[in-house]
């Protein structure tokens, strides 16, 4: 009989979040190893701190992790693991926009809510699935912003693109292609790279010769150092090097100041947007010994709403796909609100700003009404 009693106040307490304390089991998909795990790192530190203020909202999280590598068929296994066998209330992840792609189509198969923290293909967010819902703007948001800061620093007519054959890199720089033409831009170079690869220098000496006035590279971390340092090698000076987020905005990036010098990136993000946002990078840096980048903030913002409206609806599935369909939230990314508009469904809308690399960090620069410092433009060129 005691027994009994016991398991009717365990699920009381589980339906009635202000019952006790809340549980709540939230998978996590990840790139925990494997060459995004730099940047992976970041997410797990964002999803660690969103779990302790969890806990101090009367929320208790139960994080079941899982390793992706980076890899889409890895992620699905992991997706698969956590639908059905750890049957967890919501996903969060998973970080590459091919793994997070793959896992949305098992979202809506096993109608298990999914929040995408970082990840940025188009698609994403375009296939009609009711239960995947990203918090982070999408790739033509990336191409828009850099393109915009660029044309309101000068007076460019021509651009380069170079990025990784992946989906991320696809993506951003399709849309980059599309939007470049409609502004008037001529594009000179266009530029697919096999990610990982050891040398660039013959494609960036193609580049240099067809003199554009902006360079556009979409790299993860890695990639995004050595194509830099091997533009500085063979001399390729245009008047801005423009980063397409990921490996651009990292705190490693931001650390090889000879060659991070002046290069602007697109974020999601940024410490100085709000007071919150100041705290949050106060705490981080406490606890990690390192500045958070965009990947932590959208990473802590997307569990702290998992876990407030698993909580809420009491672990049932079809309850929390309602309620993240039709709520809002405010934090350090401003107002979370997922909305369907021009072939999205679910997708938060979120402005980025352009930040620079000037004196060892990042400085917002554009847009103007956010801008706390003013860009570097021209690129000056190497020292």
């Amino acid at each position: 009989m005691t027994k009994i009693v016991a398991q009717m106040l365990a699920a009381l307490a589980l339906a009635l979040p202000g019952a006790g304390q809340a549980q709540v089991k939230i998978g996590f998909i990840n790139s925990i190893t494997g060459p995004e795990a730099p940047i992976g790192e970041n997410l797990t530190n964002g999803v660690d701190l969103a779990v302790e203020d969890l806990k101090k909202k009367g929320v208790n999280v139960t994080i079941v992790r899982q390793d992706d590598t980076g890899k889409p068929q890895v992620a699905m296994s992991a997706m698969e693991q956590l639908a059905t066998g750890d049957e967890v209330a919501v996903v969060v992840g998973p970080y590459t926009s091919a793994s997070a792609n793959a896992v949305a189509k098992l979202a809506h198969q096993y109608k298990v809510p999914q929040i995408v923290p970082a990840a940025a293909k188009e698609e994403i967010t375009k296939q009609g699935y009711s239960y995947v819902f990203r918090v982070n703007a999408p790739a033509h948001q990336y191409a828009q912003s850099l393109i915009d800061a660029a044309l309101g620093f000068g007076k460019p007519k021509s651009i380069a693109f170079i990025y990784e054959s992946t989906d991320f890199g696809t993506s951003v720089s399709s849309a980059g292609k599309e939007y470049a033409k409609a502004k008037g831009l001529q594009i000179v170079g266009d530029e697919a790279y096999q990610k990982g690869a050891p040398d660039y220098r013959s494609t960036l000496t193609k580049i240099k010769a067809a003199n554009p006035d902006l360079v556009f590279m979409v790299s993860y971390v890695a990639d995004a150092i050595l194509l830099m340092r091997q533009s500085r090698e063979v001399g390729l000076k245009p008047q801005a090097f423009l980063g397409g987020g990921a490996g651009f905005d990292t705190a490693q990036f931001e650390g090889e100041r000879d060659i991070s010098t002046n290069v602007f990136s697109v974020t999601q993000w940024t410490p100085e947007s709000s007071a919150a946002s100041q705290e949050f990078e106060r705490r981080y840096k406490a606890k990690f010994g390192k500045k958070p980048t965009y990947h932590a903030a959208c990473a802590y913002v997307a569990t702290l709403v998992a876990g407030e409206t698993a909580a809420k609806a009491g672990g049932d599935r079809t309850k929390i796909q309602a309620a993240l369909a039709s709520g809002s939230w405010n934090g350090i990314l401003g107002d979370v609100k997922f909305e369907t508009f021009d072939g999205f469904t679910n997708q938060n809308k979120l402005v980025m700003p352009v930040v620079q690399y000037q004196n060892g960090k990042s400085v917002t620069v554009y847009p103007a009404k956010a801008a706390k410092a003013k860009p570097v433009y021209p690129f000056p060129g190497w020292k």
